[in-house]
Protein backbone atom coordinates (compact mmCIF):
# COMPACT_ATOMS: atom_id res chain seq x y z
CA UNK A 1 0.00 0.00 0.00
CA UNK A 2 2.91 2.40 0.77
CA UNK A 3 4.32 1.99 -2.47
CA UNK A 4 0.46 3.16 -4.42
CA UNK A 5 0.32 5.81 -1.87
CA UNK A 6 3.90 7.21 -3.01
CA UNK A 7 3.14 6.76 -6.67
CA UNK A 8 0.31 8.79 -6.32
CA UNK A 9 1.74 11.45 -4.16
CA UNK A 10 2.86 14.81 -5.73
CA UNK A 11 6.49 14.79 -6.42
CA UNK A 12 8.70 16.16 -3.76
CA UNK A 13 10.33 19.37 -4.60
CA UNK A 14 12.30 22.21 -3.13
CA UNK A 15 10.09 25.48 -3.02
CA UNK A 16 10.95 28.59 -1.25
CA UNK A 17 9.65 29.04 2.12
CA UNK A 18 6.76 32.00 1.95
CA UNK A 19 6.34 34.36 4.45
CA UNK A 20 3.97 34.26 7.50
CA UNK A 21 0.65 34.45 7.25
CA UNK A 22 -2.46 34.97 9.48
CA UNK A 23 -4.84 32.20 10.02
CA UNK A 24 -7.35 31.99 7.00
CA UNK A 25 -10.48 34.77 7.30
CA UNK A 26 -12.48 36.49 4.65
CA UNK A 27 -9.77 38.71 3.82
CA UNK A 28 -7.04 36.19 4.50
CA UNK A 29 -7.84 33.11 2.22
CA UNK A 30 -4.28 31.18 1.92
CA UNK A 31 -2.63 29.59 5.21
CA UNK A 32 0.82 27.88 4.95
CA UNK A 33 0.91 24.28 6.38
CA UNK A 34 4.21 22.12 6.59
CA UNK A 35 3.56 18.62 7.41
CA UNK A 36 6.47 17.11 9.16
CA UNK A 37 6.90 13.69 7.87
CA UNK A 38 5.15 13.92 5.61
CA UNK A 39 6.91 10.50 3.38
CA UNK A 40 5.49 8.58 6.18
CA UNK A 41 1.74 6.66 6.05
CA UNK A 42 -0.18 9.74 7.67
CA UNK A 43 1.95 12.28 6.08
CA UNK A 44 1.72 11.09 2.53
CA UNK A 45 -2.28 10.76 3.69
CA UNK A 46 -2.41 14.51 4.95
CA UNK A 47 -0.41 15.68 1.91
CA UNK A 48 -2.92 13.86 -0.63
CA UNK A 49 -6.04 15.76 1.23
CA UNK A 50 -4.46 19.05 1.54
CA UNK A 51 -2.35 19.20 -2.31
CA UNK A 52 -5.54 19.94 -4.04
CA UNK A 53 -6.59 22.85 -2.32
CA UNK A 54 -6.35 26.47 -3.63
CA UNK A 55 -6.74 27.68 -0.12
CA UNK A 56 -3.58 25.94 1.50
CA UNK A 57 0.03 26.59 0.42
CA UNK A 58 2.43 23.31 1.21
CA UNK A 59 6.07 23.98 2.48
CA UNK A 60 8.16 21.53 1.40
CA UNK A 61 11.55 20.43 2.21
CA UNK A 62 13.78 18.65 -0.30
CA UNK A 63 14.58 15.47 0.56
CA UNK A 64 17.88 16.11 2.17
CA UNK A 65 16.45 18.70 3.97
CA UNK A 66 13.76 16.80 5.69
CA UNK A 67 16.03 15.61 8.67
CA UNK A 68 17.97 18.81 9.25
CA UNK A 69 16.96 20.66 12.52
CA UNK A 70 17.34 24.05 10.96
CA UNK A 71 15.61 23.49 7.89
CA UNK A 72 12.71 22.24 9.81
CA UNK A 73 12.69 25.64 12.24
CA UNK A 74 12.55 27.55 9.50
CA UNK A 75 9.73 25.76 8.01
CA UNK A 76 7.76 25.35 11.41
CA UNK A 77 8.19 29.18 12.40
CA UNK A 78 6.92 30.84 8.64
CA UNK A 79 3.93 28.45 8.65
CA UNK A 80 0.66 29.10 10.28
CA UNK A 81 0.48 25.67 10.71
CA UNK A 82 2.56 22.78 11.44
CA UNK A 83 1.26 19.15 10.90
CA UNK A 84 3.45 16.39 12.99
CA UNK A 85 3.42 13.01 11.85
CA UNK A 86 6.46 11.74 13.68
CA UNK A 87 7.59 9.14 16.36
CA UNK A 88 6.88 10.80 19.78
CA UNK A 89 10.21 11.43 20.39
CA UNK A 90 10.79 13.60 16.81
CA UNK A 91 6.98 14.93 17.66
CA UNK A 92 8.78 16.22 21.47
CA UNK A 93 11.68 17.42 19.33
CA UNK A 94 9.81 19.69 16.42
CA UNK A 95 7.50 21.07 18.95
CA UNK A 96 10.51 22.71 20.91
CA UNK A 97 11.90 23.95 17.16
CA UNK A 98 9.17 26.69 17.49
CA UNK A 99 10.80 29.67 18.37
CA UNK A 100 10.09 31.38 21.59
CA UNK A 101 8.22 34.66 20.50
CA UNK A 102 6.49 32.84 17.76
CA UNK A 103 3.12 32.59 19.27
CA UNK A 104 0.93 31.91 16.00
CA UNK A 105 1.56 28.27 14.53
CA UNK A 106 -0.87 26.19 15.13
CA UNK A 107 0.80 22.32 15.66
CA UNK A 108 -0.75 19.05 15.53
CA UNK A 109 0.63 16.71 16.72
CA UNK A 110 -0.19 13.30 14.96
CA UNK A 111 1.78 11.09 17.60
CA UNK A 112 1.51 10.01 21.26
CA UNK A 113 3.55 12.72 22.96
CA UNK A 114 0.76 15.34 23.70
CA UNK A 115 -2.27 13.62 24.18
CA UNK A 116 -2.97 13.74 27.76
CA UNK A 117 -0.79 17.02 28.19
CA UNK A 118 -3.14 19.49 29.65
CA UNK A 119 -1.59 22.23 27.67
CA UNK A 120 -2.64 20.79 24.46
CA UNK A 121 -6.24 20.42 23.04
CA UNK A 122 -7.56 16.86 22.34
CA UNK A 123 -8.46 16.68 18.56
CA UNK A 124 -11.86 15.12 18.70
CA UNK A 125 -13.92 18.18 18.81
CA UNK A 126 -16.99 15.68 18.40
CA UNK A 127 -16.82 14.60 22.24
CA UNK A 128 -18.51 18.18 23.31
CA UNK A 129 -19.24 21.60 21.99
CA UNK A 130 -16.68 22.74 24.35
CA UNK A 131 -13.97 20.60 22.80
CA UNK A 132 -14.54 21.63 19.54
CA UNK A 133 -13.95 25.34 21.04
CA UNK A 134 -11.19 24.40 22.85
CA UNK A 135 -9.69 23.03 19.37
CA UNK A 136 -10.72 26.55 17.74
CA UNK A 137 -8.67 28.39 20.48
CA UNK A 138 -5.89 26.53 20.61
CA UNK A 139 -1.92 26.65 19.07
CA UNK A 140 -1.25 23.26 20.25
CA UNK A 141 -4.00 20.34 19.23
CA UNK A 142 -2.73 16.83 20.07
CA UNK A 143 -4.49 14.29 17.21
CA UNK A 144 -6.38 11.38 18.82
CA UNK A 145 -5.03 7.66 18.63
CA UNK A 146 -7.66 5.21 16.36
CA UNK A 147 -7.97 2.59 18.58
CA UNK A 148 -8.86 5.57 21.07
CA UNK A 149 -10.97 7.94 18.63
CA UNK A 150 -13.55 4.18 18.48
CA UNK A 151 -13.48 3.76 22.51
CA UNK A 152 -14.15 6.98 22.99
CA UNK A 153 -16.71 8.16 20.55
CA UNK A 154 -18.64 5.28 22.32
CA UNK A 155 -17.98 6.02 26.66
CA UNK A 156 -17.76 9.59 26.20
CA UNK A 157 -21.28 10.15 25.52
CA UNK A 158 -22.26 7.37 27.67
CA UNK A 159 -20.79 8.14 30.66
CA UNK A 160 -21.73 11.67 30.15
CA UNK A 161 -25.25 10.75 29.90
CA UNK A 162 -25.23 9.13 32.81
CA UNK A 163 -25.51 5.74 31.11
CA UNK A 164 -22.25 3.95 32.03
CA UNK A 165 -20.95 4.09 35.51
CA UNK A 166 -17.50 6.03 35.49
CA UNK A 167 -16.01 3.05 37.64
CA UNK A 168 -17.14 0.29 35.25
CA UNK A 169 -14.35 -2.04 34.08
CA UNK A 170 -14.49 -2.21 30.81
CA UNK A 171 -13.03 -4.56 28.26
CA UNK A 172 -12.81 -3.38 24.78
CA UNK A 173 -11.40 -5.60 21.48
CA UNK A 174 -10.34 -4.14 18.05
CA UNK A 175 -9.38 -5.29 14.86
CA UNK A 176 -7.05 -2.39 12.84
CA UNK A 177 -5.51 -2.50 8.97
CA UNK A 178 -2.34 -3.06 9.17
CA UNK A 179 -1.38 -0.08 7.46
CA UNK A 180 -1.97 1.31 11.72
CA UNK A 181 1.71 -0.20 12.35
CA UNK A 182 3.53 1.97 9.75
CA UNK A 183 6.37 1.14 7.59
CA UNK A 184 7.06 -1.67 9.85
CA UNK A 185 4.12 -3.77 9.61
CA UNK A 186 2.89 -3.05 5.95
CA UNK A 187 6.25 -4.28 5.02
CA UNK A 188 5.13 -7.70 6.74
CA UNK A 189 1.97 -7.89 5.31
CA UNK A 190 3.01 -6.94 1.75
CA UNK A 191 5.81 -9.57 1.99
CA UNK A 192 5.87 -12.68 0.41
CA UNK A 193 4.58 -14.66 4.05
CA UNK A 194 2.49 -13.49 7.25
CA UNK A 195 -0.24 -14.11 9.29
CA UNK A 196 -3.76 -13.85 7.97
CA UNK A 197 -4.80 -12.39 11.35
CA UNK A 198 -2.85 -11.56 15.15
CA UNK A 199 -3.75 -10.43 18.36
CA UNK A 200 -0.86 -8.35 20.51
CA UNK A 201 -0.77 -6.07 23.28
CA UNK A 202 -0.11 -8.88 25.76
CA UNK A 203 1.32 -6.35 28.25
CA UNK A 204 -1.64 -4.23 28.77
CA UNK A 205 -0.12 -1.25 28.62
CA UNK A 206 -1.03 -0.03 24.95
CA UNK A 207 -0.28 3.37 24.26
CA UNK A 208 -3.29 4.32 23.37
CA UNK A 209 -4.45 3.55 27.46
CA UNK A 210 -3.96 6.86 28.89
CA UNK A 211 -6.62 8.76 26.50
CA UNK A 212 -9.24 6.48 26.66
CA UNK A 213 -9.50 6.95 30.36
CA UNK A 214 -8.91 10.81 30.08
CA UNK A 215 -11.27 11.54 27.90
CA UNK A 216 -13.74 8.52 28.46
CA UNK A 217 -15.24 10.00 31.68
CA UNK A 218 -14.18 6.46 32.92
CA UNK A 219 -12.03 6.69 36.24
CA UNK A 220 -9.22 3.80 35.00
CA UNK A 221 -8.71 2.56 31.31
CA UNK A 222 -10.52 0.01 30.07
CA UNK A 223 -8.89 -3.56 29.30
CA UNK A 224 -7.80 -3.57 25.95
CA UNK A 225 -7.52 -6.56 23.18
CA UNK A 226 -6.00 -5.24 20.13
CA UNK A 227 -5.61 -7.13 16.38
CA UNK A 228 -4.24 -6.68 13.03
CA UNK A 229 -5.47 -8.29 10.29
CA UNK A 230 -4.85 -8.89 7.01
CA UNK A 231 -6.40 -5.60 5.22
CA UNK A 232 -4.50 -2.05 4.88
CA UNK A 233 -7.03 -0.07 6.07
CA UNK A 234 -10.50 -0.50 8.14
CA UNK A 235 -11.30 -0.79 11.91
CA UNK A 236 -14.04 -1.83 14.47
CA UNK A 237 -13.39 -1.03 18.03
CA UNK A 238 -16.20 -3.43 20.22
CA UNK A 239 -17.02 -2.32 23.99
CA UNK A 240 -19.42 -4.86 25.50
CA UNK A 241 -21.70 -3.76 28.57
CA UNK A 242 -23.17 -5.24 31.35
CA UNK A 243 -26.64 -3.73 32.57
CA UNK A 244 -25.99 -4.93 35.86
CA UNK A 245 -22.54 -3.98 36.44
CA UNK A 246 -21.79 -1.16 34.18
CA UNK A 247 -24.56 0.78 33.84
CA UNK A 248 -25.97 3.53 36.07
CA UNK A 249 -28.52 1.87 38.57
CA UNK A 250 -30.89 4.02 37.93
CA UNK A 251 -30.57 4.27 34.02
CA UNK A 252 -30.84 0.23 34.11
CA UNK A 253 -34.24 0.48 35.30
CA UNK A 254 -37.31 -0.86 33.60
CA UNK A 255 -37.92 -1.91 30.19
CA UNK A 256 -36.45 -0.95 26.87
CA UNK A 257 -32.34 -0.18 28.29
CA UNK A 258 -30.98 -1.15 24.87
CA UNK A 259 -33.08 1.72 23.06
CA UNK A 260 -32.25 3.97 26.04
CA UNK A 261 -28.54 3.63 25.09
CA UNK A 262 -29.00 3.85 21.35
CA UNK A 263 -30.91 7.16 22.19
CA UNK A 264 -28.64 8.60 24.16
CA UNK A 265 -25.63 8.40 21.55
CA UNK A 266 -27.72 9.32 18.47
CA UNK A 267 -28.75 12.35 20.74
CA UNK A 268 -24.92 13.30 21.43
CA UNK A 269 -24.12 13.20 17.44
CA UNK A 270 -27.50 14.17 16.50
CA UNK A 271 -26.07 17.49 14.36
CA UNK A 272 -22.51 15.47 13.81
CA UNK A 273 -21.05 15.46 10.07
CA UNK A 274 -18.60 12.53 10.74
CA UNK A 275 -20.19 10.58 13.07
CA UNK A 276 -23.05 8.40 12.47
CA UNK A 277 -25.46 6.31 14.97
CA UNK A 278 -26.49 3.42 13.03
CA UNK A 279 -30.59 1.81 13.72
CA UNK A 280 -30.66 -0.42 16.44
CA UNK A 281 -29.67 -3.97 16.13
CA UNK A 282 -28.94 -6.82 14.10
CA UNK A 283 -32.29 -7.19 12.16
CA UNK A 284 -32.22 -3.21 11.12
CA UNK A 285 -28.95 -3.81 9.98
CA UNK A 286 -29.45 -6.57 7.79
CA UNK A 287 -32.81 -4.66 5.96
CA UNK A 288 -30.29 -1.30 5.66
CA UNK A 289 -27.56 -3.24 3.92
CA UNK A 290 -24.97 -2.80 6.51
CA UNK A 291 -24.11 -6.20 7.15
CA UNK A 292 -21.61 -8.01 4.64
CA UNK A 293 -23.43 -10.92 3.45
CA UNK A 294 -26.36 -10.38 5.71
CA UNK A 295 -24.28 -11.14 8.83
CA UNK A 296 -20.42 -9.31 8.65
CA UNK A 297 -19.24 -5.96 10.33
CA UNK A 298 -17.01 -4.88 7.71
CA UNK A 299 -14.34 -3.13 8.77
CA UNK A 300 -12.91 -1.29 5.70
CA UNK A 301 -16.08 -0.39 4.57
CA UNK A 302 -15.27 3.43 5.86
CA UNK A 303 -11.96 3.81 3.65
CA UNK A 304 -10.70 6.63 2.42
CA UNK A 305 -13.27 8.83 4.64
CA UNK A 306 -13.41 10.45 7.36
CA UNK A 307 -16.12 9.30 9.14
CA UNK A 308 -17.10 6.95 11.67
CA UNK A 309 -20.40 5.12 12.09
CA UNK A 310 -21.73 3.48 15.81
CA UNK A 311 -23.41 0.59 16.24
CA UNK A 312 -24.98 -0.69 19.13
CA UNK A 313 -27.02 -4.38 19.63
CA UNK A 314 -28.61 -5.46 22.97
CA UNK A 315 -30.55 -7.93 24.24
CA UNK A 316 -32.63 -7.03 27.14
CA UNK A 317 -33.68 -10.76 28.35
CA UNK A 318 -29.78 -11.29 29.10
CA UNK A 319 -29.12 -7.55 30.09
CA UNK A 320 -25.90 -7.50 28.06
CA UNK A 321 -25.28 -4.92 24.84
CA UNK A 322 -22.27 -4.17 22.65
CA UNK A 323 -21.46 -0.61 21.45
CA UNK A 324 -18.96 -0.38 18.54
CA UNK A 325 -17.33 1.91 16.37
CA UNK A 326 -16.11 1.55 12.56
CA UNK A 327 -13.62 3.64 11.14
CA UNK A 328 -10.50 4.23 8.85
CA UNK A 329 -7.57 3.83 10.68
CA UNK A 330 -5.61 6.51 8.59
CA UNK A 331 -8.76 8.46 7.72
CA UNK A 332 -10.75 9.72 11.40
CA UNK A 333 -8.36 7.40 12.82
CA UNK A 334 -5.45 9.96 11.58
CA UNK A 335 -4.71 11.96 8.49
CA UNK A 336 -8.37 12.42 8.31
CA UNK A 337 -8.50 13.69 11.76
CA UNK A 338 -5.75 16.07 11.52
CA UNK A 339 -7.44 17.40 8.39
CA UNK A 340 -10.31 18.11 10.10
CA UNK A 341 -8.60 19.71 13.00
CA UNK A 342 -6.79 21.98 10.83
CA UNK A 343 -9.83 23.46 9.61
CA UNK A 344 -10.99 24.07 12.78
CA UNK A 345 -7.82 25.40 14.35
CA UNK A 346 -7.69 27.41 10.77
CA UNK A 347 -11.48 28.94 11.34
CA UNK A 348 -12.52 26.95 7.84
CA UNK A 349 -15.27 24.41 7.57
CA UNK A 350 -14.08 21.18 9.01
CA UNK A 351 -15.41 19.38 6.38
CA UNK A 352 -13.02 21.11 3.60
CA UNK A 353 -11.10 18.28 1.45
CA UNK A 354 -12.68 15.56 3.20
CA UNK A 355 -15.03 12.80 2.33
Amino acid sequence: MLSLLLASSPSFTARPLPPPRARCTPDVLMAAVFIDGEAGTTGLQVRGRLSTRDDIDLITLPEESRKDPAARAEAINKADAVILCLPDAAAIEAAALVAADNDRTVLIDASTAHRTNAEWAYGFPELSGAQRSKIAASKRIANPGCYATGFISLLGPLVGAGAVRREARLVTSAVSGYSGGGNPLIAVYEGAEHEPWGAYGFSLSHKHLPEMAAFSGLDRPPIFMPAVGDFAQGMVVSVPLHYDSDLEPAFAEGEGVGERLHAALAAHYADEHFVSVMSLGEEAWKEEGLLERGAFLRPDALNDSNHLQIFVYCNDAARTCVVAARLDNLGKGASGAAVQNLNIALGLDERTSLE
